[in-house]
């Protein structure tokens, strides 16, 4: 297979009852409905029930699973070869939220154990808000787990979430066990392990799509959330832009041409904005790129097509054990 150019996948889209039609407005995707609201969008994605494919090219309709299991050095580079993940670590998906999402937790990894979920700690970038979006994430000043259970019981848990008015270029970071909520109003990129365990405590007390009240999963979530997670700040970039370094990946934004990494290294791309061609591709805002190890340098040069063009820069870390 020829490695020495970007591999874009086909997305899955996720009808949702929060969600709308902005991956049309903004990103010029054709819906698979013409009328019904889609909350998401999986970009990147190695799991079984929306398993990433190439879309075009000589690897076209080779699954994101089987690069990671059969081409693991050729693609995502020698640093990943020990990786003890038997899937892509990642999900990287779009988001439209044209309603309020549910106030709800992701958990930690000895509390997924337990509950036989998934620990999942995520990180959003705002590209688009409407005036007055909010951003919900922790909780106010000198709120505890005892106020936070009267509230459920009284219906006002929204009152004790800490929040911020989101404008694009924003960024937050949540760790597993961050109680938080979307705002309506806002499209965003969100980075996260690959995980798709979500614990809804308060849902508005609105139905879904088919007309019946949404599940809520109120034990697990006081089993998983931090109590002692107080107004969060958004995330400031360092220098060299990175927003986001953990355990387990690292986003930078970019504004300026550059190279995708170097040979060896493996990377995605993620277009918020404009449009850059790198090498012989051309990619517009919406699309996420994988840049495999084995590309070479001349072929990661960047290059901006249009002046607002923007990315961000994902890596995984490198496994050293």
């Amino acid at each position: 297979m020829n490695w020495n150019q970007p591999l874009c996948f086909t997305p899955h889209y996720q009808t949702r009852v929060w969600g709308g039609r902005h991956l049309e407005h903004f990103f010029g995707r054709t819906l698979p409905d013409p009328h019904l609201p889609y909350g998401e969008s999986w970009e990147i994605c190695d799991r079984p029930e929306a398993p990433s494919v190439v879309a075009e090219g000589e690897s076209a309709g080779v699954s994101l699973h089987e690069l990671w299991t059969n081409h693991r050095v050729a693609v995502f580079g020698q640093a990943q070869s020990t990786h003890p993940s038997p899937t892509f670590p990642l999900l990287m998906k779009i988001l439209d939220a044209c309603d309020d999402l549910s106030i709800q937790v992701h958990p930690p990894a000895h509390v997924a154990a337990e509950l036989k979920g998934e620990p999942k700690t995520e990180m959003w970038f705002i590209t688009h808000a409407e005036p007055g979006a909010k951003l919900y994430a922790g909780l106010k000043a000198g709120v505890q787990r005892e106020d936070f259970e009267l509230a459920l019981a009284q219906g006002t848990v929204a009152e004790l979430m800490y929040s911020t008015e989101g404008k694009a270029g924003d960024c937050l970071f949540l760790p597993s066990g961050r109680v938080h909520a979307i705002g309506a109003g806002l499209v965003i990129f969100e980075i996260q392990q690959n995980s798709d365990t979500t614990y809804r405590v308060f849902d508005w007390n609105r139905t879904g799509l088919d007309g019946q009240p949404r599940a809520l999963h109120v034990e697990e979530s006081l089993h998983s959330i931090d109590f002692t997670d107080h107004q969060p700040a958004l995330q400031t970039p360092t220098d060299n832009g990175t927003l986001v370094n953990c355990e387990y990946f690292e986003v930078r934004h970019v504004p300026q041409p550059t190279h995708a990494g170097s040979a060896g290294e493996h990377l995605t791309l993620a277009l918020t904005q404009g449009s850059l061609r790198i090498g012989d591709r051309l990619l517009k805002a919406g699309d996420f790129a994988l840049i495999p190890a084995a590309m070479d340098d001349h072929a990661r040069f960047t290059q901006k097509v249009s002046s607002d063009a923007a990315w961000l820069e994902v890596r995984l870390p490198p496994i050293t054990c």
